[in-house]
């Protein structure tokens, strides 16, 4: 018999994103390789922040994609960008509870998959995930990725609660769950264990994609980069003025600035498609810095992972109230072979794979001393740097081939 999986996912081309939109996307073309076949149910363009036709032609044409109704409380139901808070639960996308669960069984109907698997980290997916489960049958698998309901997160108190309620929903129904980060699996089995089959959880991390690299390296054959620039360090994607807080940073690089140890001529930091760009810019003029930082407008996705390629150095940020996450930005930087500067927490998930790789270095993203030296090494230590010949083996784990793998692996236990 076919063996099909209802994938309901709402980052799915067009929508404009960074890494974080390839992990459906790469299950969607390799998942077949391994006897599923993945039909796509996704949100209407409209509920989208922005869209590019850059990744259509990388969907699988024999790919079913549905898009459901949906539309973004923010943008389509606010009023001077207020709204009432029962409109984003249990997010701004909650219209498309209704559009997705309709569709959803007409796809069920159409198809009969073996499998429902929902993904994170819009909440309402796994509330379509959970819906289509109940009223069909079907053995669902929560892709929860990250934790939901944390301390503090979400910051209002209904929204906390709606999340919460998902999430135990997903504890006692769901047939399988995955996380990204080793961590986030801990918490959630010390969280639920009085309902919770322990079997049921799996860890599939994010990871990069071999022929994305290759387009990449193809790329830079056909433009050569400018061999002769400054010492370049990037970080490549989005940086949340909470999670990954760069203020400490620039005040590192302000004080090495005064202090005579960088300039312009010496290091250029190159912050590409930051989303926060105007907040960004005002702490750079305060620290005096914008010679030195530079804000870049984002790049397609081929030439943005051929700019980590041509990097002298890779910069991480990633807080400590996000330790049991792990950006999906990171396995992209660790196929660079580029030394990579963390700056997150000694006890992170980030920070644990970081230090399986010696040439990348760490420190604390909260202590602008502790960057400032760090930093000033970490520059130093580029100049002599030559890349390791024997990382293969270790990377190859990271591969959204072998991620892929595992997730048919465990579609293949659930249905047994």
């Amino acid at each position: 018999m076919e063996k099909k999986v209802l994938m309901i996912a709402f980052h799915f081309p067009p929508l404009k994103g960074s890494s974080g939109i390839q992990r459906t996307l790469k299950f969607c073309q390799y998942l077949p390789n391994r006897g599923w076949n993945p039909i796509v149910l996704s949100a209407n363009e409209r509920a989208y922040e922005a869209v590019s036709q850059e990744q259509i032609k990388d969907i699988p044409p024999n790919i079913v994609v549905k898009r459901a109704f949906a539309l973004d409380t923010k943008k389509h139901l606010s009023i001077k960008g207020r709204y009432p808070i029962y409109l984003v639960l249990p997010d701004r996308w909650f219209t498309w509870f209704f559009g997705g669960v309709i569709q959803g069984y007409i796809l069920v109907h159409r198809h009969k998959p073996s499998i429902l698997w929902s993904t994170y980290p819009i909440a309402t997916a796994h509330l379509i995930g959970y819906a289509l489960h109940r009223i069909t049958g079907i053995p669902w698998v929560a892709d929860l990725r990250d934790p939901m309901a944390q301390d503090g997160y979400p910051e209002n108190p209904l929204q906390w609660k709606f999340f919460k309620w998902i999430e135990d929903r997903i504890a006692k129904y769901a047939s399988a769950v995955c996380f990204t980060s080793p961590n986030a699996l801990e918490e959630f089995m010390t969280k639920h264990s009085i309902v919770l089959d322990k079997s049921k959880l799996q860890l599939i991390e994010n990871g990069y994609d071999e022929e994305s690299f290759q387009e990449a390296l193809q790329y830079l054959k056909l433009n050569p980069p400018n061999l002769n620039k400054p010492t370049t360090l990037l970080h490549s994607g989005i940086i949340y003025p909470s999670e990954r807080d760069p203020e400490p940073f620039f005040k590192a690089v302000s004080t090495l600035k005064k202090n005579g140890k960088l300039n312009s001529n010496i290091i250029n930091i190159i912050l590409r498609a930051t989303n926060h760009d105007d907040m960004l810019n005002g702490l750079i003029s305060s620290y005096d810095i914008k010679d030195i930082v530079i804000l870049a407008p984002p790049l397609p996705y081929i030439e943005a992972l051929a700019e980590m390629l041509c990097a002298d150095g890779l910069i991480l940020f990633q807080a400590a109230n996000c330790n049991y996450q792990i950006p999906a930005k990171l396995y992209e930087y660790l196929r660079t072979g580029r030394p990579i500067l963390g700056l997150t927490d000694e006890e992170g998930d980030t920070a644990l794979i970081l230090k399986r790789f010696p040439i990348n270095m760490i420190c604390n993203i909260a202590s602008s001393k502790e960057i400032e030296s760090t930093l000033f090494k970490f520059i130093r230590q580029l100049k002599d740097f030559s890349p390791i010949s024997d990382m293969a083996f270790e990377l190859s784990q990271y591969s959204r081939q072998q991620k892929t793998y595992a997730l048919a692996n465990l579609f293949d236990r659930v249905i047994k």
